[in-house]
């Protein structure tokens, strides 16, 4: 048994590849895999993988049809053998010691999920580093965690039982993924040390704003269902109002101004609007929007059918 495996889905990323690959080979910790998914690439990343796969034995090298990045990771998961699993996609890299300080971590505690702080890294090379809360309630942790896959090992034996996986065919997969595992959670730990670079693409998918962004519509959706079948929608009902409240008035709103045709923009923000008021219609009332007393709780206090509507205009000239 590995300690950790690492998923590693590849596509169409042979500017960034080898230099991430470079990091997880030189890992510190000792019985490591690299499970590499070629989720069909059209580019040189197969032949980067293959030098890569005939000089580190810990590489396993796969190969599928193309089904987008939620895809790949699920499929690299039955292959790990290790006690922990940990992913990074293809075109960020890793501190060499960054594995070694999770795992012995997780190992302390007897973790389900350690998280470690992030780099931001720019195109212009500039880097900026992202300290998150060390929350451990799992309510603040559905309204206010870290929802990133990529920072994180989970306890590869608790995460199978728990049967989650990743939404195929959608973006803001993390998303889904992180809150669905939130109540499974026996201990959450992190390391203090931001080990992870976060490499901001000008061509990523999460830059190009288009009605493809109204799929965190689907995945919050999921989260609820999810929620109500297991018979924890009641208890948490509050936490995931809020949480709904957050990013449909915060981070799904901000894309949803920027995409760049009219009517595909107003057609985006009215089902973003209409969501919010069918899911939550008293969200105005709840609690933890009420205590929030920091510029963006006073923002989303403010919101109704009128302010909505001009927060749209002036975010989509910004």
């Amino acid at each position: 048994m590995a300690k950790v495996s690492i998923i590693v889905p590849v596509y169409n990323v042979e500017k960034y590849l080898a230099k991430c690959l470079d990091t997880l080979v030189k890992q510190t910790l000792q019985d490591i895999e690299i499970i590499v998914v070629n989720d069909g690439a059209t580019d040189h990343s197969a032949e980067i993988i293959d030098s890569f796969a005939c000089k580190y034995p810990q590489i396993i090298s796969l190969t599928k049809p193309n089904g987008g990045l939620s895809d790949a990771r699920n499929y690299g998961i039955p292959y790990a053998t290790g006690e922990y699993i940990g992913f990074v996609d293809s075109d960020d890299y890793v501190d060499i010691d960054m594995y070694e300080k999770l795992y012995v971590k997780a190992k302390e505690e007897n973790s389900d999920i350690v998280e470690c702080d992030l780099h931001h890294v720019f195109p212009d090379g500039t880097i900026d580093t992202e300290v998150g809360e060390r929350i451990q309630d799992k309510k603040q942790m559905l309204m206010m965690g870290r929802s990133v896959v990529w920072n994180k090992i989970y306890r590869r034996e608790w995460l199978q039982n728990t049967g989650i996986v990743f939404p195929k065919g959608c973006i803001y997969e993390d998303v889904e993924f992180f809150v669905k595992l939130v109540p499974h959670i026996g201990k959450y730990s992190y390391v203090d040390a931001a080990s992870i670079y976060y490499v901001q693409r000008g061509d990523s998918i999460n830059n190009k704003q288009t009605l493809k962004t109204l799929d965190i519509l689907k995945v919050l959706q999921h989260i609820k269902d999810y929620y109500v079948e297991q018979n924890w929608y009641e208890e948490y009902k509050e936490a995931l109002e809020f949480f709904y409240t957050r990013i449909l008035l915060c981070s799904s709103f901000s894309r949803m101004c920027h995409i760049a045709d009219k009517k595909e923009r107003e057609k985006a923000l009215q089902k973003n609007w209409d969501t919010l008021q069918k899911n939550f219609p008293n969200w105005h009332k709840n609690k933890y929007l009420k205590q929030l007393k920091t510029k963006r709780g006073l923002y989303m206090r403010c919101i109704n059918k009128v302010t909505y509507k001009i927060f749209s205009a002036v975010f989509a000239l910004r």
